[in-house]
């Protein structure tokens, strides 16, 4: 970090979301956008040109070798995150890898593994995770507001068109691991007892990846979980937490803005605003600039293992809905 303690951050990816962490990053003081590495040079000095990034790489591996960089954001699509975050961990660079973390488990454990054997930093940036939202809703449903949790549900769609990174098997397309993923998160972030059971069923795509997924799970605690995601239509994106005393309802899990607490017979009784954002990237990076000040090898707020087993939980979803990617044969 610099001498007065900001955290820089270099960002793999010159794509959508490489910009909205460059605006995040641009907005705080503990933290700067230090440099962008693209596939070409042109590319990367149009976009630190556009965000005022201090550097330009034309190559990820010029960043990686970068020793002014402090952590390394993977902000490429989730089938290029296993190269360049490996090459970056044996190059004992710290990262802070996009969701969905890779393409499926044998690549995160791998990964997980070889930053747990060098001692280097790792985390997944599910920003929902890291989101002050996340301990509200906990301390609304811990202190009785709504009694006991039963049923939880959660829709997460985006009308995307015939996007390549939706519809082709080699870039993990499909509406699970860049949607659905946040509406098993919804479930893990509040009520992470085992599912007991699950069913699920999907939509594919003349290309084979699925569209249109919903999944039920039950939990041993009693509660069951209605999900769904698409990246074929326009969803609410509304989250729900019915208890037996009332409601809590999240106006949407994708970056939640509002907590509307109902009581019996859905009796309105407030709305609780979060705490104004940059774009709700930013506490992602404040978590991992903390965690690298205290020592810390991982984040409170999105545990390793947490990484692994949505990653597991993904691949035996799309294991039983006959949806693959070229990386799930490799070995």
């Amino acid at each position: 970090m610099t001498k007065d303690g900001r955290l820089r951050v270099g960002i793999i990816g010159a794509g959508w979301i490489a910009e909205r962490a460059a605006i995040t990053l641009g907005g705080l003081t503990d933290c700067e956008c230090y440099a962008i590495a693209s596939r070409t040079l042109e590319k990367a000095e149009a976009f630190a040109k556009k965000w005022n990034v201090t550097k330009a790489y034309g190559s990820y591996s010029e960043l990686i070798n970068d020793p002014e960089a402090d952590l390394i954001y993977v902000a490429t699509p989730h089938s290029h995150h296993y190269d360049v975050t490996k090459e970056a961990i044996l190059a004992d660079k710290p990262c802070l890898v996009e969701k969905a973390f890779m393409a499926n488990l044998r690549q995160a454990q791998e990964i997980v593994d070889i930053a747990r054997e060098r001692k280097v930093f790792l985390a997944e940036a599910i920003w929902t995770r890291y989101q002050p939202v996340v301990g509200m809703v906990r301390n609304l449903i811990s202190s009785g507001r709504i009694g006991t949790p039963r049923l939880l549900t959660a829709t997460l769609g985006y009308s995307m068109g015939e996007k390549p990174r939706i519809m082709q098997p080699d870039l993990c397309g499909g509406a699970l691991l860049d949607l659905g993923v946040y509406a098993l998160n919804f479930v893990r972030m509040f009520f992470p007892a085992d599912i007991v059971q699950i069913e699920s069923l999907c939509v594919k795509s003349k290309t084979g990846m699925d569209l249109t997924n919903a999944i039920s799970l039950v939990l041993s605690d009693g509660l069951l979980c209605n999900l769904q995601s698409s990246a074929a239509c326009v969803g609410d994106n509304i989250g729900v937490i019915a208890g037996t005393d009332g409601n809590l309802i999240i106006d949407n899990i994708n970056n939640p803005q509002k907590i509307t607490v109902n009581k019996h017979d859905r009796l309105f009784v407030e709305d609780i605003h979060v705490p104004q954002q940059i774009t709700g990237y930013e506490y992602q990076f404040l978590a991992c600039r903390q965690a690298l000040i205290n020592g810390q090898l991982e984040v409170h707020e999105m545990p390793l293992e947490e990484t692994l087993y949505m990653m597991e939980l993904m691949d035996s979803l799309r294991q039983k809905w006959g949806v693959h990617y070229p990386m799930d044969n490799q070995t």
